[in-house]
This record gives C-alpha cells, structure tokens and sequence, in this order.
C-alpha cells in the first residue's frame, strides 16, 4: 500500500522536542504544576504602541489585499533605517533586502534559493534546527562544523577540508547563538569574511538575538565589515527583540544577489506578511529608535542572573552568558542530556531541553530558556536544587 508521507520527513526536525513535549504532557496529566524553560518564546507581548498600531491597521478594510512578497516599501525602508542606527550599516531597500513570515521561513527557503542538489553547505553543531533541516528540503549536503566550549563555541575554520570548500555554496552562523548564548566580535566577522572570499562562500548570519545582550555588550552585524554585502546575507527577526513572535515578521538584508534569489523563489510560494503585520513591525523598530528606549535586554539580564546565581548556590557552576534568551549548561557527569531532562521534568516539573535536540554535540547538555517570570524563575531554581540533591554525580 502507497504511505502518503515522503522519506524526507524522517530527515526534518528533531524527535526530541516531541518527546519533550509528550514527557510535559504526562506530567501535566498528573495534576503537577509544569515550568517550561523549553520552548524559546518571548512570554510577553509587544509594547502598546506596537498593538495600537497593529489593531488599528487590522480595522482598515484596505489592508486586506495581497501584500507583495518583497515587503512594503515602507517597511524596508524602516529596516534600513533601523540597521543605519543600530549597526551603522547602509542597505538598499530596494536591492538588498526583502521580508520574511518569521527568520525560520527565510532560513528554510534559502538553499532551495541559492544551492542545487547535491551541493554542500556548511551548518554549526550544535545548531537550530532548521539550518539542517533546509538542506534536507533542498537536497544539499551538509557540513557539520563542531562548536566547542574550549573554542568559545567559535568554528575552527581551518579544520574545515578543503574538499568540502571547493564544493560548498554557503556557511551559515548563528550569533548571539541559539541553543550556545555565544557571541562574536567584529574581529572574528573580519576574519570570516576574509575566509568567505578566499573560498567564494555565501555567509548566512543569523543575529535574531542581537538585542539580547548584556553586561554592556554590543553584537555586531557581519555587515559591519567593509565589504561584506558582497559575500553575506543576514536574517533578523521582530519575534524576540520585540515581542512578537506570533506575529511572525523578519527579514533578510545584504548581499543583492541572494536577496533577489529568496525573493523570487518566496514569489511562487507565498504572497508575503499581513499589511497590518507590517505597520506593526514599522512601529516597533521606529519607537526602538527613538532616544530613551529601553530594549528586552534588561529584562532578560536579571532572569540570567537570577537563574546563573540561583544554580551555582546549590552546585551547578555554569558560565554567564553575555547574550540571548538561554542558559547553555553542561550535566553532572554520568548522566545523558536526554536522561536528565526526562528525569528533572517528572522529579520536579521544570521542562528544559535535551543538548542533542541541536546535533551530536549538544550531547553533555541542557538549554534552559528564561521566559518566566522572575518568581516562576526562582521557584525553578528552587524545584532544580531540589533534584540535584536526589541525583548521583552532582
């Protein structure tokens, strides 16, 4: 008998995040009071200027139409604005950058955009998901390029073979990182874009996270480089740096040639972010440009601290991150990441996720995201203590 359900599938994803899922649900079912620090979605809304502005856009029946795939021209013009602010860094609005329905849909489109079957890409491990799931859908190969602790979670590019660069069409990187919380420096950037021509590499940066950091951190853009629009995309998102994840709006700027190309695939696929979205995205990054604004980054800074001090008071010793919305912990030794996660969430009802969920290097680790409230936070600590004592090899 046909099974309507291709082979690919088996390829996309992780199964562990619906085994975590299945695991709180059990929970759930026995009457425990679940925190979930799994899923990394922003557990407020965007400010109220943004709303308004969403609401009363929604209310016009004008906004109802088709609304082109590339992005208003307002829209881009405000990305631009917000990029010259932000980074100090001048785009084109109408060559180098284009909208997407949340940085996950760019992410899973590009290679089908900018590679052909069988050709490779080069992909960090530990990564988000999807960057390898892309290539499953465009039939590329992927390269895993291990990011370690002892490297400051930086790719060793030099360990890369110079086969896999002949053939390789792109290199994507993540930073401030999802699931690692590690950041980069302009000088590193310099050096990657420098590597980039040398091999005639595409660079997919992906800087959702960028307003996400602290102790007084910056990160940069990769096209803070001098010459980097020429071999360099980069995806931001509006869902984290401003609350509005559901809302799903980001975009991808830079290099003119692969912006055109995600255009044009994203034209036979879809129509493009609701209008109404779009002013909303336009609100968000105007009043964030305006003096005396205050960013998520402050929030996200005491639930850091909150959660860091909290661990190392009962034992676990983990390095404070300098940016995004997770913890990036390694387990107590004798213990596997999806064993502990299992065993934490039905001990004392705190969801967090297993390291491999983001590849084989992930193992030896949990991500916790902080996306309670502060009380919620502590009482996760709390519930985690409780645990650490019960276990062996704390």
């Amino acid at each position: 008998m046909k099974r309507w359900e291709s082979k690919r599938l088996a390829e996309l994803g992780s199964a562990i995040f619906s085994e975590v899922a299945q695991w709180k649900q059990e929970v759930i079912a026995q009457g425990v009071d679940v925190i979930d620090l799994g899923i990394g979605s922003p557990d407020r809304g965007p400010s109220e200027r943004v709303r308004k502005a969403l609401s009363e856009s929604a209310l016009d029946p004008m906004q109802y139409g088709y609304p082109g795939t590339e992005g208003t021209p307002e829209f881009r013009q405000t990305v631009a604005d917000w990029y010259r602010h932000r980074f100090g860094v001048t785009l084109d609005p109408a060559s180098e950058i284009v909208a997407l329905m949340g940085s996950q849909d760019g992410l899973a489109h590009l290679a089908l955009a900018v590679t052909d079957p069988g050709d490779i890409a080069i992909v960090p491990d530990p990564g988000y998901p999807i960057y390898s799931a892309s290539l499953v859908l465009a039939g590329v190969k992927p390269y895993l390029i291990p990011l370690r602790e002892e490297h400051d979670y930086l790719p060793e590019l030099e360990q890369i073979p110079e086969t896999v660069l002949k053939q390789a069409k792109f290199m994507l990187l993540n930073y401030p990182s999802n699931p690692l919380s590690a950041v980069a420096t302009v000088p590193f950037f310099e050096r990657l874009v420098d590597f980039a021509r040398q091999h005639e590499l595409l660079l997919v940066h992906d800087v959702a996270y960028s307003e996400m950091a602290f102790d007084g951190f910056r990160p940069p853009s990769i096209l803070e480089v001098e010459g980097a629009k020429d071999v360099a995309v980069e995806f931001h998102s509006l869902s984290k740096s401003f609350n509005m994840a559901g809302c799903r709006i980001a975009f991808m700027v830079g290099q003119p040639d692969a912006v055109r190309a995600l255009r044009t695939l994203k034209s036979n696929i879809d129509y493009g972010v609701f209008l109404s979205v779009q002013r909303a995205g336009i609100e968000a990054m105007r009043e964030d440009m305006e003096p005396g604004s205050q960013s998520v980054a402050g929030l996200y800074e005491r639930r850091r601290d909150i959660v860091i001090e909290g661990l190392r008071q009962i034992g676990w010793d983990i390095r404070k991150p300098k940016a995004s919305m997770f913890i990036w912990a390694p387990i107590p030794k004798g213990w596997t990441s999806r064993q502990i996660s299992r065993e934490m969430l039905y001990a004392v009802g705190v969801v967090v996720i297993p390291g491999d969920a983001f590849g084989q290097e992930g193992e030896g680790y949990v991500r916790i995201a902080l996306v309670q409230e502060e009380d919620r936070l502590k009482e996760a600590v709390r519930r985690i203590g409780e645990f650490m004592k019960s276990i062996p090899n704390k």
